[in-house]
């Protein structure tokens, strides 16, 4: 068995991962290859990222690109604004420019002529750690569970239709009774970084029969047995991405956990409207080896 990483260990392997991105801005900076880079889960390293660094990997990506432009720019060689564009990897000098001075405060070639630094570092004070929670944490052995699903393509913003779909599911066929049926959510992505038309969430059901055909689009599918850290979020799901980040950035670190190469998923308490949001309670699901 491999050995867990330490506070320490998970800092090194993230620190590597920055200096992957600073010696490769020309290249691949995807999830998938810095995930590699780093030895952790494709399906967590966003979260992973974003809790540690303080903001998501493209946004980073983008301000060492900027950055690079910036220093570039202001040696005043030749080299023009449409280079800068391409080398940031903007389409064009005009959407170059119109990020480079909503960063800087100023056009590229205003920067060039007198480069405003002392903004350009409060640009780049990027977090790390900046906050420290207090969690109640749990790691629990869950058995595997058959739910039916709908899953939601699109904006996160729709996900309450597909709800509502899957409710009208729930009472026309009698399968899944949500009086005596868990329910449970699964992102397959974070909402706060997939391009809207890219996320997807399966809206689920648990079931202890096969799934009836239907015309609502509902399938069966599998929630993982497993080991999983749980922490319980009370308010809005609206909301849960201020429990979720936590765990990622100050719980992780510190537990000498790894995580599984699986989504995390949400088990839902409670029942609107009997229930106000504000009052919801939500088990996060993050799932460990």
């Amino acid at each position: 068995m491999s050995e867990l990483p330490t506070p320490v260990a998970y800092t090194q392997r993230f620190n590597a991962v920055l200096a992957y991105i600073e010696a490769h801005l020309e290249g691949d900076l995807s999830i998938h290859a810095l995930s590699q880079v780093a030895n952790f889960s494709a399906f967590h390293f966003h979260r992973q990222f974003s809790a540690f660094v303080g903001v998501p990997v493209s946004r980073y990506v983008q301000l060492m690109r900027l950055r690079r432009a910036a220093h570039r720019l202001s040696a005043r060689g030749p080299y023009s604004i449409l280079d800068a564009a391409a080398d940031a990897g903007f389409d064009s000098p005009e959407s170059f420019s119109r990020a480079f001075k909503r960063d800087f405060g100023m056009a590229p070639s205003t920067f060039r002529k007198a480069a405003n630094w002392q903004h350009w570092n409060a640009v780049f004070a990027i977090p790390h750690f900046s906050r420290s929670v207090i969690m109640q944490t749990r790691i629990v052995d869950f058995a595997s569970v058959r739910v039916a699903a709908l899953e939601h393509h699109g904006p996160p913003g729709l996900v309450n239709e597909s709800v509502r779909t899957f409710i009208e599911w729930r009472m026309h066929s009698g399968q899944s009774p949500v009086a005596t049926s868990r329910t449970f959510g699964i992102p397959y992505g974070n909402p706060d970084t997939t391009p809207a038309q890219d996320f997807r969430f399966a809206v689920c059901g648990e079931i202890d029969e096969a799934v009836a055909p239907n015309e609502f689009g509902v399938h069966e599918r599998v929630i993982a047995a497993g080991r999983y850290v749980v922490v319980r979020h009370t308010g809005s799901p609206d909301h849960i991405g201020e429990s979720i980040y936590p765990i990622y950035r100050d719980w992780l670190p510190a537990s000498g956990e790894e995580l599984r190469d699986q989504p995390l998923f949400f088990h839902y308490l409670s029942v609107y409207p009997e229930t106000p949001q504000e009052q919801w309670q939500t088990d996060i699901y993050v799932p460990l080896q």
